[in-house]
């Protein structure tokens, strides 16, 4: 049975291999690649109908009268500092522009911290969401008084949601030897789980991580998180177990980890893979991203500083850290104040 799907068309190249697009009428089309009925098609696939959707958005308001709040996100988008950030920090455009869908054509000087805060809360059922459309107003008002298109700042005063979350999932030592059962030595899925953990990196980190980054038996790299900002600079020794699983997963690229067609992963196509990793494993409700805090409850339990597990996780704000530790030393400290009330 075969499954069409909207504005998908195919032609063959040179070689004879299937070349595959998105196209809509009057629009340029857009390659997609990977295997057809993959993850990785149907997630690009999906990517180039929202940037098409995005671009049209755009196209909409790109004649907002100037003064207005759709001129302003335009001047946004063009301006260094908005092309200076990091590809996933691109959600504030996406935030922006559902806001123009209704506003683009408000003017910009007559936005109060009311109208901030009714924005904010037509997400309210989604707190996670309405805070991204926070915080993505505050930073496109405090761009628009420094650059003179706002006399001032209506967010400034406006507070994001507070709601209850523990973020990540850590896993526990058994959940992570649940996972190295399921998936040995020698297997990707076993040297991703390796790279999250011994690592405590972020995923944008481990899919970038190869060869090249190992020198005297320590890993060097730069984290991929602000790395045009504020970039963070680490230098780690590599565990043991770590070197032990790079040396038996076959590789001969300049990264660790490769996909099933032998490219490096992107950041989102990796989480995709390793969700499936978790599931094989039973472990559904667990993430890559939950290994980082794991790595970090880990270190605190064996009694490191809150210093020392900065510098391993890269972490610039003593205060997270600092909740970790708490967290995972916790069983701890209770004993020793129990024993000093005995005393």
């Amino acid at each position: 049975m075969k499954i069409r799907l909207r504005h998908l068309v195919q032609d063959l190249d040179r070689h004879g291999n299937v070349r595959s697009y998105v196209r809509l009428p009057g629009k340029p089309k857009v390659r997609i690649r990977g295997m057809p009925g993959s993850a990785e098609f149907m997630a690009a696939y999906h990517a180039a109908l929202a940037q098409i959707d995005s671009d049209d958005k755009r196209r909409e308001y790109r004649k907002a009268a100037k003064g207005s709040f759709g001129y302003v996100c335009l001047a946004y988008y063009d301006s260094p500092i908005f092309k200076r950030l990091d590809r996933k920090t691109y959600w504030r455009r996406r935030a922006l522009d559902r806001i123009c869908d209704q506003h683009a054509n408000k003017p910009i000087e007559l936005i109060l911290p009311k109208h901030v805060r009714s924005l904010r809360d037509e997400l309210a059922e989604k707190p996670a969401n309405a805070n991204e459309r926070l915080k993505a107003l505050k930073a496109l008002f405090r761009w628009a008084v420094e650059a003179d298109l706002a006399s001032n700042d209506p967010t400034r005063d406006v507070r994001a949601i507070q709601y209850p979350s523990d973020g990540h999932a850590a896993w526990t030592w058994d959940e992570v030897k649940l996972f190295e059962q399921i998936h040995p030595i020698g297997t990707q899925a076993r040297l991703a789980m390796a790279l999250l953990l011994y690592t405590a990196g972020r995923r944008e980190d481990v899919v970038r991580l190869g060869p090249q980054h190992i020198r005297d038996g320590r890993l060097r790299y730069i984290q991929a998180k602000n790395e045009h900002r504020k970039p963070v600079h680490l230098n780690i020794p590599i565990h043991p177990e770590l070197a032990k699983i790079i040396a038996a997963t076959p590789s001969g690229h300049l990264t660790f980890l490769v996909s099933d067609f032998g490219k490096p992963f992107l950041p989102t196509r990796f989480s995709i893979k390793f969700r499936m990793w978790c599931d094989q494993a039973g472990l559904r409700h667990l993430s890559a991203h939950g290994l980082r805090k794991t790595m970090a409850n880990r270190l605190a339990e064996h009694h490191a500083t809150a210093h020392e597990i900065m510098a391993i996780t890269g972490h610039r704000s003593l205060e997270e850290v600092q909740r970790y530790t708490q967290a995972a030393r916790q069983p701890d400290l209770a004993d020793s104040a129990m024993s000093k009330l005995k005393e």
